[in-house]
């Protein structure tokens, strides 16, 4: 684990010596506080006719802020997700080999698994502070509201899991180029494509459809968001993350054959 921490700190200081991390988490941090405001305001909408209603009608039907904040706020961080897990994992092995340190990489005495999880510790360490920008804003709701904390753990968890997926994929690919906007552009077509899949087998009744909409990384953060813990989702997201991880070996692996 030395060895892997080590990776991991080196990863760490090299995204924060750049631009990279910045401007993820700065894009990142607008990008939902515009999500937030906007929720936000609809809420307060629906408050203040609710309160017209209840004086109209003597009725007061209760506004979960879970279901109507909360919710939407964690979905809307899943499409983000989309544009800016590229960005995170584009350089983490593209950097290497245009700048020539992959050969000496591969040559140190440390094996590839240990290099693979120190890349990707780094990278979801990145992916958890994205995550921690969003838990400041919800504060805000438990300071002026009231809402249940255990579901939110479920979303964050949930997060935490697809997150997880992204990156393990995006750190594949980039290991079959040394571009980093070439691994950028392929990481954003496979989460592009996995989305409108999930979105097209909606519609589909037949067993392809259901086949499809099983394998989709964001069918399966449904359950979270509604603050449910199901040991399938878990298992699913878990398998597809060692998956990557697995194919990203194999991938250094022919690198290291063909050098």
């Amino acid at each position: 684990m030395r060895n892997v921490w080590t990776i991991t700190r080196k990863e760490l200081n090299a995204y924060f010596r750049s631009p990279i991390a910045y401007i993820v988490l700065a894009v990142f941090a607008i990008i939902f506080g515009f999500f937030f405001y906007s929720v936000i305001s609809l809420f307060m909408r629906q408050v203040f006719e609710q309160a017209q209603y209840t004086v109209m009608y003597g009725r007061m039907y209760p506004l979960n802020v879970n279901e109507m904040v909360i919710r939407p706020l964690l979905s809307n961080v899943s499409v983000v997700c989309l544009f800016l897990v590229p960005m995170i994992t584009m350089r983490l092995f593209a950097e290497e080999k245009k700048s020539g340190t992959m050969e000496l990489l591969m040559t140190a005495p440390i094996t590839d698994m240990q290099i693979i999880l120190g890349k990707f510790f780094a990278a979801f360490i990145l992916y958890a502070c994205l995550l921690g920008i969003t838990f400041c804003y919800i504060l805000i709701l438990f300071r002026y509201g009231n809402p249940d904390w255990k579901p939110l753990i479920a979303g964050y968890l949930g997060q935490l899991l697809l997150g997880g997926c992204f990156l393990s994929f995006g750190l594949l690919l980039s290991t079959f180029t040394k571009n980093q906007l070439v691994a950028g552009s392929l990481t954003f077509g496979l989460f592009l494509m996995l989305w409108i899949l999930n979105m097209a087998s909606e519609y589909a009744s037949t067993q392809v459809g259901q086949i499809v909409n099983y394998i989709s990384f964001t069918t399966h953060i449904e359950n979270f968001s509604k603050g449910v813990l199901d040991l399938k989702d878990t298992v699913y997201y878990l398998s597809v993350i060692g998956l990557g991880l697995f194919l990203t070996a194999r991938s250094l692996e022919s690198v290291r054959w063909r050098g």
